[in-house]
């Protein structure tokens, strides 16, 4: 069953201020949709959509898409930012979608297949993918690397890592020790011919130190330490905010800083006589 941990109404306005949208990975997606399936492109579906930062990346280029998601949290917040006339959203679990059988151009799960049942949720993108439609699961590395001028990386970047060690104890053992494994393991068992690995693309995206901080604290492990101990997280981010604006020589946490993401994916598109 899919893994239920993103249902907070004030989770759900974290992840929706904070996540980073995979532009640059949304164009090779749709590069990928063109040489193998082509045009018309008529319905684009974003399972596990979260606020739907990445289910609006998909707007201009399809005549309808779908965002899909088991939180009615998001699927609300993703409600109140909606402004593409062509965008509807959809409370459903990811193992079983209301489309139609072959219905589906394009379907898309980005940082969520790894919460997914992942072998029900591939046999049921397969039955609603249109013949040449395609598959793309997206996801992101947890080292995350911040830059900022006139400072040295190295040394921000160890009190990041830093965060990211004192978080790992609260990840879900749904995860494994890595999710790229997962989506590793997923490729080798999709039986399409025609499909694709990409992982170390990375996005750069500047924002205030303040951000990054609360892009962290929306991850589910920093979620999990919270809901255990709300003292000792909060004492853990506002000991590393510190330690980053003290290298930086800073005494705002809005100032600006560079957050690069580094994402992987795969491709997958089904066959004409699958």
């Amino acid at each position: 069953m899919t893994h239920r941990l993103f249902e907070g109404k004030q989770h759900a306005s974290s992840y929706f201020k904070y996540r980073i949208s995979p532009d640059h990975v949304i164009q090779q997606v749709l590069d990928f949709l063109e040489k193998q399936k082509g045009r018309p492109f008529e319905l684009a579906v974003d399972v596990g959509c979260g606020s739907g930062q990445g289910t609006v990346l998909l707007a201009k280029h399809f005549t309808s898409v779908v965002g899909t998601d088991v939180s009615p949290a998001q699927v609300e917040m993703a409600l109140q930012h909606a402004k593409e006339p062509n965008i509807t959203y959809r409370q459903c679990v990811a193992e079983e979608l209301p489309f139609a059988d072959g219905s589906v151009d394009l379907m898309t799960a980005m940082s969520a297949f790894h919460w997914f049942d992942r072998p029900r949720f591939l046999r049921e993108a397969h039955r609603v993918l249109k013949p040449r439609g395609c598959l793309a699961l997206l996801n992101y590395t947890v080292d995350m690397e911040l830059s900022h001028p006139d400072c040295c990386s190295d040394t921000l970047n160890q009190v990041c890592k830093e965060f990211y060690a004192a978080l790992h104890p609260y990840r879900s053992p749904h995860l494994g020790a890595s999710s790229i494994e997962l989506y590793r393991e997923a490729f080798g068992s999709i039986p399409y011919p025609d499909k694709e690995w990409h992982e170390c693309v990375w996005v750069k995206k500047p924002m205030p130190l303040s951000s990054y901080m609360g892009l962290v604290e929306s991850f589910s492990s920093y979620q999990a330490l919270l809901r255990e101990d709300p003292q000792k997280a909060t004492g853990l981010s506002q000991d590393i905010c510190h330690r980053l604006m003290s290298i930086m020589k800073v005494t705002s946490a809005e100032t600006e800083v560079v957050v690069a993401v580094k994402y992987f994916y795969l491709l997958a598109c089904k066959p004409q006589e699958a």
